[in-house]
C-alpha cells in the first residue's frame, strides 16, 4: 500500500467522510495492512483515523475518482459560467430590443433585474432562516459534475461532501460562492451588452401606465436614481421624466440621461449587491476552511479507536470478512527501508530450511499461521527491509489469501522477488500450476524466477 496522497484539508476530510459512508453501507473494509501502518505511524485519533481513510481511498481508488470528480465539476462549472454569460446578454436583448420601438424603462429595468432580486431575496430568506440545503443551481451543479466524472467510485463523494459541509455549515458559504458568483457574471454579461447596444443602437426611452401619474413616477425613478448618481451616473429630472410620459424624446440628452440612469440601477442594484455577497461568502468559506475539524465522536470513527489506538496490543483477534474484497497489488517502500531478508510462505516442513544465507542477510523463518504473519507484517511496517526474497512453493495453488499475503509482503519493501522453489528430488511441479503461479505474478507486477536470489540479497544485483 502506497502512502498517503498529498491533499489538501478539505480533500483529506471529504475522503474520510466518503470511507464513512461507505462502510456504513456496505460493511467494514478490510483494513489490516492499513492500521499497521497507521498505528506505526502514530499521532492522535483523528490523525489517524485521516490517514487510515486517505490509505484505503488510494488502495480503492477512491483518490482517483476524486479527482475524476474534480474534473467533471470543473466541467460542470464551465457550462454554468457559459450558461450565466449567455444568459446575461439576453437579458440586455429582451431589455432593449431591437430598436424599431421605444423602450419602456421600467419593463426593461424588470427584464434586467426582476429574476435576480426575486431569486437573491429568495437565498437571503434562506440564509436568515438557517437553511443548508443546496439551491436549484446547487443541486445542478451536483448533478452536471457526478455525470461529467463518469466514475461509479464517485458515487460517495457527494452525498459526502454535502453531508461534511452541513455539519461544518459550510453549506450555506460554498454554495453562495456559486449562486451569487454566476449571477454576478450574468449580470457582468448583460452590463457589457448593454453598453455594446447603446453604443450602436439609437434607443428612445419612455414610460406607460394606465394607472398612476406622472408624479409617482418621478418619485420612482429618482428614488431609484439616488444612490447611482452618487457614482456619478445621471438621473433624469423631473421635466424629463414627465415629458417621457407621452412619447419617446428625441433629443440626445434626453437618451444620454435614460441610458445612464437605467445602467447606475443595473450596477448599484444587481452588480455590487451580488459582488459584495459574494466576497463575504467567499470570506466565510475560507475562514470555515481553516477551522475544520474531524469529528471524532462520530459513530463510524469511534468504533475504529480501538484498532487504530489500542490501549494495549492483543493477539489472535480475528475481523468480520468483509463482503467484498480488494484487489491486492504489489509495491515498495522506498524511504527508511535498510538490510536484505528471506521469508518463506506456507512450506512442506519436510524440505530442508533456511538455506545457507550470505552474511548480513537475515532469516525470517517460514509464515504458517495467522499470528506468524501479523507479527511478521508488524515487524516489517516498522523495520522496512531494502530488499526481500520470498519463497513460495509452487505445488501448491496460488490462492488469494497467499497472492494478498505477498502483495502486503511487497509492500514491506524497497525491492522484493519472489523464489519459485524448485520440486525436491523425485517430485515434479504441475506445469499448469507452474503457469497460474507466473500469471498471478505478473499481474501483482513481482519479479520472480525459480533460481535463489541470494546473490541479490546479499548484494542488490545478481
Amino acid at each position: 500500500m502506497s502512502a498517503a496522497p498529498t491533499l489538501n484539508k478539505l480533500q483529506r476530510l471529504w475522503l474520510c467522510e466518503a470511507i464513512r459512508l461507505r462502510e456504513e453501507r456496505a460493511g467494514p473494509l478490510e483494513d489490516g495492512e492499513a492500521n499497521r501502518q497507521v498505528r506505526a505511524a502514530g499521532g492522535d485519533l483523528a490523525a489517524r483515523i485521516e490517514r487510515r481513510a486517505l490509505l484505503l481511498a488510494e488502495r480503492d481508488g477512491q483518490v482517483q475518482a476524486l479527482r475524476h470528480w474534480y474534473q467533471g465539476a470543473q466541467l460542470a462549472l464551465l457550462a454554468l459560467v457559459l450558461l450565466a454569460l449567455l444568459g446575461g446578454a439576453g437579458l440586455a436583448l429582451a431589455a432593449l430590443g431591437d430598436g424599431l420601438r421605444p423602450v419602456n424603462v421600467f419593463w426593461a429595468l424588470g427584464s434586467l433585474l426582476g429574476v435576480n432580486l426575486l431569486l437573491l431575496l429568495g437565498w437571503g430568506l434562506g440564509l436568515l432562516l438557517g437553511g443548508d440545503h443546496a439551491g436549484a443551481l446547487g443541486r445542478l451543479w451536483l448533478w452536471l459534475s457526478d455525470k461529467l466524472a463518469r466514475d461509479a467510485r464517485a458515487a460517495q463523494l457527494a452525498p459526502a461532501l454535502l453531508l461534511l459541509l452541513q455539519r461544518q455549515r459550510l453549506g450555506r458559504w460554498a454554495l453562495g460562492v456559486l449562486t451569487n458568483g454566476l449571477w454576478l457574471l450574468s449580470l457582468t454579461a448583460a452590463l457589457a451588452s448593454l453598453l455594446a447596444l447603446l453604443v450602436t443602437r439609437r434607443y428612445g426611452f419612455v414610460w406607460e401606465s394606465t394607472l398612476l401619474g406622472g408624479d409617482s413616477f418621478i418619485s420612482l425613478t429618482q428614488g431609484l436614481g439616488a444612490l447611482p448618481a452618487l457614482l456619478g451616473f445621471a438621473v433624469p429630472d423631473a421635466e424629463l421624466i414627465r415629458a417621457s410620459g407621452d412619447t419617446a424624446l428625441s433629443g440626445e440628452a434626453a437618451r444620454h440621461s435614460w441610458a445612464g440612469w437605467l445602467l447606475g440601477v443595473l450596477v448599484v442594484y444587481g452588480l455590487l449587491p451580488r459582488l459584495l455577497l459574494l466576497l463575504l461568502c467567499l470570506w466565510r468559506w475560507r475562514r470555515g476552511c481553516a477551522t475544520l475539524r474531524l469529528d471524532v465522536e462520530l459513530p463510524g470513527y469511534g468504533l475504529l479507536r480501538e484498532r487504530l489506538q489500542p490501549s494495549s496490543e492483543r493477539l489472535g483477534i480475528c475481523d468480520v470478512a468483509p463482503a467484498r474484497l480488494h484487489q491486492p497489488l504489489a509495491g515498495s517502500r522506498a524511504l527508511d527501508s535498510q538490510g536484505a531478508l528471506l521469508v518463506a510462505v506456507e512450506l512442506d516442513p519436510r524440505r530442508p530450511w533456511p538455506p545457507t544465507l550470505p552474511q548480513g542477510v537475515g532469516d525470517a523463518g517460514v509464515i504458517d499461521s495467522r499470528e506468524q504473519r501479523q507479527h511478521l507484517l508488524e515487524q516489517l511496517t516498522r523495520f522496512p527491509p531494502a530488499r526481500l526474497a520470498i519463497a513460495c512453493d509452487p505445488r501448491r495453488s496460488p490462492d488469494r489469501g497467499s497472492l494478498a499475503l505477498l502483495g502486503e509482503l511487497a509492500r514491506s519493501a524497497a525491492s522484493t522477488r519472489v523464489w519459485l522453489l524448485p520440486a525436491a528430488p523425485g517430485e515434479s511441479i504441475d506445469s499448469a500450476r507452474l503457469t497460474d503461479w507466473h500469471n498471478a505474478l505478473d499481474r501483482l507486477q513481482l519479479a520472480h524466477s525459480d533460481s535463489a536470489p541470494l546473490s541479490w540479497l546479499e548484494s542488490g544485483h545478481d
